[in-house]
This record gives C-alpha cells, structure tokens and sequence, in this order.
C-alpha cells in the first residue's frame, strides 16, 4: 500500500546525549539557521547553534519530561536533560515557538539552515567559510 503522507506528517526523533530525555517533532519546520550569538554559544559548547525552528505544539517530550532542567521563563527558556545538560530545544516567540537544537535530531530533517543570525557576536575564533547569507543580528 502506498502511503498518502505528506512530509509534515513524518515525525522525527530526538534525544539527549545520555539518552533520558527524548522527543518527537514533526518534520514540518518553518525555517531554520545557525545561531552564533554567545547565548547559543554556551549552552551548546560550539562555535555556533544549529536550529530549525516549528510551533511548539508540534513537539511533544515522550521521555524524561520530568527530569528536564528549564533554564528560563514558562514562554521563553532553554530545554535541557537534567541528567547529562544536552540542550534540546529553546521556546521562543512568547511561547508559541520551539527552535530544536538540529544536533539533537535521530533522524535527518527535510530542512536545512538557510542563514546565519548574530555574526557580530560570533566566537572570534570561528571563520564562517560557507555561502549562505549572514545577518548582524536577527535576519530580517
């Protein structure tokens, strides 16, 4: 039988590095960039942070919701397992948004970063050597 799902139906996975927390998100990203302001920066532990970002309500915590380490307000903060401090997603936009952090993902997302944000504070160590468009802050 061949299956009529489009694209947005297929749900991706996602895990922290020790495995406790875990996620399901649908494929049905809005846009996604890589993030090199220093926020990014140090919750990542990398030059810059990989992020696609969807409504909120199309990512549900399937394990270890309880064990999460919220690093923020209820409408805006960083998720992160409380066990082994992998970030997995951010909720922005007052609430209304996740940016899951790509690097968390099982499962290879139709969607790719299309733009870098907040190059004029990225690690000065880091040479971006790619062509995608660069923004000083947020792109427009």
């Amino acid at each position: 039988m061949v299956s009529d799902a489009s694209a947005s139906d297929r749900r991706l996975k996602g895990r922290c590095y020790c495995g406790q927390s875990r996620f399901e998100v649908a494929d049905a990203f809005r846009y996604a960039a890589n993030c090199h302001c220093s926020q990014c920066r140090r919750t990542t532990g990398s030059a810059f942070k990989p992020f696609a970002g969807i409504e909120r309500r199309k990512l549900v915590v399937t394990a270890g919701a309880d064990g999460l380490l919220i690093v923020g307000e209820p409408d805006a903060h960083d998720a992160h397992c409380g066990r082994c401090g992998s970030l997995l997603f951010s909720v922005v936009r007052d609430g209304t948004y996740v940016h899951v952090a790509m690097g968390t993902l099982e499962d290879a997302p139709g969607i790719r970063p299309s733009h870098h944000i907040f190059v004029g504070s990225k690690a000065p160590w880091y040479e971006i050597t790619d062509d995608l468009p660069q923004f000083e802050g947020h792109s427009p």
